[in-house]
């Protein structure tokens, strides 16, 4: 591990009061995996399995795992599941293939199908057009488990895609929540929406974001989408400045859904990430620093390649960014909206 405390400057490691030494000595002393030790996107036990089956050419473990969170409404683990499963099946159909020859009317099937058919149609450049045209696909999905809001999820985001009017995603937006009212894919996939069509206005962003989660129960992943509020805006070049109390209390509410998880775990791994970023931009360096500690050897994609073109490198060097700050006792930032420094 870099010795950090060398590369601080000598008129910094000399000039301590000893409270501040004691700061510094505490923030070394948070050990943090090796660069070579962390993982980006590491599937959690349930889903491990599943992949593995996949690349050894079999579904079954797969139309299992999905067949157990509609049995248990494990609405977000399922929603997770469907998206990582449905990248698998578009970079080795084979198992996929079977799967829909052997079960062509499973509900779990058609939903990883429809996924899958809808990430392919966003990469595309004619992709408002290609959207349009899966309609069916959809609606077969949804027609497989009236209880399940995965498939208004991804009708969220097919609306999204293919530029639907306010009403369409409205009465899309009311199946979802009828279905799970704090279903937190569901709310992410409102916010991107909102945040396309009220380009610049990341206020009324934030007053969606802030009114869900008051309204959401205090482990619902949905306290975390002020968080996700913030990220937008903390990385658009646009819109009027937001007071920095807001992003920080956005940021508080992440802490404490995060703290409601056990450290080290790929589970709120993707929570953790996207707020150890909003916290180095508010300039929180302790508070990223532990967000860092409790991610462990677990990146995401998200938000990194955002960011990025190297997701993993990005989350590498922001890490040993945080823990240089946190450890040379920079006091947090008290700067707001684009004054924010440290750019990624």
């Amino acid at each position: 591990m870099v010795d950090t405390m060398a590369l601080l400057p000598p008129f910094v490691r000399s000039s301590r009061t000893p409270r501040t030494r004691r700061s510094v000595v505490q923030h070394l002393a948070v050990v943090l995996p090796a660069d070579d030790e962390v993982l980006l996107d590491a599937p959690d036990d349930r889903l491990a399995p599943a992949l593995v089956a996949a690349g050894q050419g079999t579904w079954q473990t797969a139309s299992t795992l999905l067949t157990a969170t509609r049995a248990s409404a494990a609405w977000e683990h399922r929603d997770r599941y469907v998206v990582r499963l449905a990248a698998f099946a578009g970079a080795r159909p084979e198992w996929f293939e079977d799967w829909r020859r052997a079960a062509p009317h499973d509900p779990d099937m058609l939903l990883v199908a429809a996924q899958r058919a809808v990430a392919r149609a966003w990469e595309s450049p004619a992709r408002a057009e290609l959207l349009r045209e899966l309609n069916p696909l959809i609606t077969a999905a949804a027609r497989g488990d009236d209880r399940d809001p995965v498939p208004w999820r991804l009708a969220l985001d097919h609306a999204h895609g293919s530029n639907a009017g306010h009403k369409y995603f409205e009465e899309l937006w009311e199946a979802a929540i009828r279905r799970a009212p704090h279903h937190y894919g569901c709310h992410a996939a409102a916010l991107r929406y909102l945040a396309d069509s009220w380009h610049g206005s990341h206020h009324e962003c934030f007053d969606f974001a802030e009114t869900a989660a008051q309204d959401a129960p205090a482990d619902s992943l949905v306290q975390a989408l002020p968080t996700r509020a913030a990220f937008a805006y903390l990385t658009d070049g646009c819109g009027p400045d937001i007071p920095v109390e807001r992003l920080s209390a956005a940021a508080d509410r992440a802490i404490a859904l995060s703290a409601r998880f056990p450290a080290a775990d790929p589970w709120p791994a993707k929570l953790r990430n996207k707020l150890a970023y909003v916290l180095s931009r508010l300039h929180r360096w302790p508070d990223a620093l532990e967000q860092m500690r409790l991610i462990g050897p677990y990146a995401t994609s998200f938000p990194w390649e955002q960011l990025s073109d190297d997701p993993l490198g990005c989350f590498l060097e922001l890490r040993e960014e945080i823990r240089l700050h946190a450890a040379s006792g920079h006091p947090p930032g008290g700067h707001s909206g684009r004054a924010l420094s440290g750019d990624h």
